[in-house]
């Protein structure tokens, strides 16, 4: 059996745009869990989310597809990911 190596991150992710919905943030929450995403929330408002949110790279990437595509009743403008902690396993 080969081993891979998975590249885990821990990255800063800014949602921008009509985030008014109530139903956006439980909505992280669940997409963040199907994927097996570790997160926190630092900042929320009408206008901007922040997060902080840990996993394998691949697993970010679609979690940040998920939230540009996100639930009917949002809009999101744009993603903005910064880096802030990569291992390997």
């Amino acid at each position: 059996m080969i081993e891979q190596e998975e590249s885990h991150l821990r990255e800063k992710m800014i949602i921008l745009g009509d985030l008014e919905a109530s139903s956006f943030l439980p909505w992280i929450g669940r997409h963040a869990a199907k994927l097996g995403l570790s997160h926190t929330i630092s900042h929320a408002d009408p206008m901007r989310i922040e997060l902080e949110i840990d996993g394998p790279e691949a697993l970010i990437d679609m979690m940040e597809m998920g939230c540009s595509l996100g639930p009917i009743d949002v809009w999101v403008d744009r993603i903005e990911r910064t880096s802030t902690l990569r291992e390997t396993r």
